[in-house]
């Protein structure tokens, strides 16, 4: 049985009135797991690197504690925008300036998103909040079925909300009215920061608890196939948890996911054939550029698969107990962040530390690429951009 719940997940109880309602998932936290007196795991002792290359920290702005939620930053043009507590700031990546930050009026689940001249975020009680792009200002707000969960996308004339009881809201970009819902029903655990969503051309892509991937029209919700990453397995509810885990990865052939105790695979976008499975399990994510898929798992060990074949490369094991975030494929280098608020660059080659560097928090989302360099969100809210020389 592999571990469950590090890397800021939390393990929630869909459905059960004794436990809380799926409308307050944040506090659905299912006890006696992990025990409050429980001994937590040391984590690994960091890796000397000889000759690091230089990652310079080039600007922080703060937003607010994240919680528990999983909050990243979007980049937006020139700039980057990003969520937490109950601000959101759209800040230039140039030189770290805030162009304006606003107040959302409550307290923040998920986001930044951005699209269509608005920045996105959601709340723990299901609003919507919608931002304009230019001065930050409320453009519109709605109020949905539960928690809001993960990055708000923008597709055309939509908005795309994911709450954390199973369902995708479709909104209408100019006032936030809903045009369509797609609901699925959840196993008896999930993970949070489970199933993400992609967007790539005009389909969505969506990973499920259960291990579903999806493929949508967001224009309308239609449902264009629907693929299994993993099967769940075992006696109890907890060895059946088998969610895929951050969001899927799409390049011109292939979507890819990645679940816990179950495997990582690769489908055809367009039909959902299956292409390739590795057994794998992640808690976390995966990412892919021109050759390999990355997936971090849960011994936090990262791994590069060979895209086409699903052949196991290099694999860097010694971030062990460290929380690890899904990677951030960046050239000819690897970022993740960990539980210990450190900041890790790998080389795409051959997984070898070549450089690393420490924020003020925990870092739970994977690192985001803005072009010149990379940025992280802390659990204290911090947005951190470092530059690579």
């Amino acid at each position: 049985m592999t571990r469950v719940g590090i890397a800021g997940l939390v393990l929630l109880l869909a459905g059960c009135s004794t436990i809380g309602s799926m409308g307050s998932s944040v506090g659905n936290t299912v006890g006696g797991w992990f025990g409050a007196g429980s001994t937590k795991a040391k984590p690994a002792e960091l890796v000397e690197i000889k000759s690091p290359i230089a990652l310079a920290e080039a600007w922080t702005v703060d937003t607010g504690e994240t919680g528990a939620s999983l909050f990243q930053p979007t980049l937006m043009g020139e700039d980057v925008v990003a969520a937490g507590g109950d601000r959101v700031v759209r800040i230039a990546v140039a030189n770290g300036k805030s162009v304006w930050r606003s107040d959302a009026g409550v307290r923040l689940s998920a986001g930044a998103g951005a699209g269509a001249g608005l920045v996105l975020a959601g709340s723990g009680k299901g609003q919507v909040v919608a931002l304009d792009a230019a001065n930050g200002q409320l453009r519109w707000q709605t109020a949905l079925s539960s928690e809001v969960v993960g990055t708000l996308q923008v597709a055309g004339s939509m908005v795309i909300v994911r709450t954390g009881d199973g369902r995708l809201h479709g909104l209408d970009v100019a006032d936030g009215s809903r045009k369509w819902l797609y609901s699925r029903n959840l196993p008896a655990l999930t993970l949070r920061g489970s199933g993400g969503m992609s967007l790539s051309g005009d389909v969505l892509y969506i990973g499920f608890p259960g291990g579903k991937l999806v493929a949508l029209n967001p224009a309308n919700g239609a449902q264009l196939w629907e693929a299994t990453v993993a099967l769940p397995r075992g006696a109890t509810e907890l060895e059946r948890v088998a969610d895929v885990m951050g969001n899927p990865v799409v390049d011109d052939r292939q979507v890819c996911a990645v679940a816990y105790q179950g495997r990582v695979a690769c489908f055809d976008k367009v039909t959902g054939a299956p292409l390739w499975a590795r057994d794998a399990s992640s808690n976390s994510g995966l990412a892919m550029d021109g050759q390999n898929l990355y997936v971090t798992d849960d011994k936090d060990a990262v791994t590069a698969y060979d895209k086409t074949s699903g052949r196991a490369g290099w694999r860097q094991d010694k971030l062990a107990r460290r929380q690890v975030t899904a990677p951030l494929a960046l050239g000819d280098l690897i970022v993740v962040g960990d539980g210990e608020g450190y900041v890790h660059v790998l080389s795409i080659e051959d997984g070898r530390f070549l450089g690393r560097a420490r924020v003020d928090a925990a870092v739970r989302s994977a690192p985001v690429d803005i072009g010149p360099g990379f940025v992280v969100q802390t659990a204290k809210g911090s947005v951190v951009a470092f530059r690579l020389k």
